[in-house]
């Protein structure tokens, strides 16, 4: 079954998909010949919806694993899911008109580039970005995908949805770390799924906070195993762009783009992009990630 969604001529459908390695890690899934990106998304009922979507002109085509016509309110909801994932409704006309200033950066609103893509909930968001703290990209997949077949329900055949934090919450520090292997990540992510379990905090809230950026960032912060970079990336998927979110490879993108290769202090990085205000992060990662769009996609 299939419906379409109006999306603004601004929205680049692949950029956004190709904006980041979440289209990597399940249960995103992504086919690169048809470019077509596999999504499960919770249906509101305990269980779960397996979508696929592609784009067509100034619309998103979105396919659903099932026959029959999908409810009025099926349809409303997935497409709040899907515009919230894709970031379709997200202004970035003043990031924009910004880049044009710059003869290295005209190309971003050319492609329209710059929207990031994020999973169905914060939850999802904050576990992954755990997961990518001080490992290889290899050991990230490897920790994701362990998380999704051993805690996460079955939608059907070898697709399974992201662990719920009620679901991780009733495992053990023991189990995430022979099973899944996340190694010091365990107690952290078991601490905020039971935390999130019992109703001490709400993730999900961030998207939709009025507290200044600097605030919020000190309360993504105060979760433990959440540092520095992965608070200042999370900050990016919540649509706030004042932070860095510095890692050694962004570092290391940075020394080779700037610096012929030489190493820097963080200050020098941060004085670099100062100038760009609210928009630095975002003018950080389009530096690191240009070759995705211009050239290939490493993943």
């Amino acid at each position: 079954m299939k419906f379409s969604l109006p999306v603004p001529r601004t929205f680049n459908f692949w950029a956004t998909v190709y904006s980041h390695g979440w289209c990597a890690l399940p249960p995103f899934r992504m086919n690169k010949d048809e470019r077509l990106l596999s999504a499960v998304v919770p249906n509101g009922n305990g269980g779960y919806d397996d979508i696929t979507v592609s784009a067509k002109k100034h619309t998103l085509v979105v396919s659903l694993e099932e026959r029959s016509v999908p409810s009025r309110q099926k349809i409303s909801r997935i497409t709040k899911y899907l515009y919230s994932m894709l970031r379709v409704e997200e202004p970035l006309e003043e990031f924009y008109a910004e880049a044009r200033k710059f003869p290295r950066y005209r190309w971003i609103s050319k492609v329209n580039a710059g929207r990031l893509l994020r999973c169905p909930t914060v939850f999802e968001d904050a576990v992954k970005m755990i997961c990518t703290t001080n490992c290889s990209w290899a050991l990230t997949e490897s920790i994701v995908d362990a998380l999704v077949t051993k805690l996460g329900a079955r939608v059907r055949g070898d697709v399974y949805a992201f662990p719920t934090p009620e679901a991780v919450a009733a495992s053990s520090e023991s189990f995430l770390r022979k099973e899944i292997r996340c190694g010091y990540r365990a107690p952290y992510i078991l601490e905020l799924s039971r935390n999130i379990a019992a109703g001490k905090i709400s993730l999900e809230a961030w998207r939709t906070s009025d507290l200044p950026t600097g605030d919020l960032f000190e309360q993504v912060r105060k979760v433990k195993g959440i540092g520095p970079y992965a608070a200042g990336n999370i900050l990016k998927l919540l649509g706030r762009y004042d932070y860095l979110g510095l890692d050694s490879w962004g570092r290391g993108k940075f020394y080779e783009l700037f610096k012929n290769g030489r190493k820097v202090k963080d200050s020098t990085i941060e004085k670099y992009y100062a100038p760009f205000g609210k928009w630095r992060g975002l003018f950080l990662w389009m530096d690191m990630t240009k070759d995705w769009h211009t050239k290939e996609f490493p993943l």
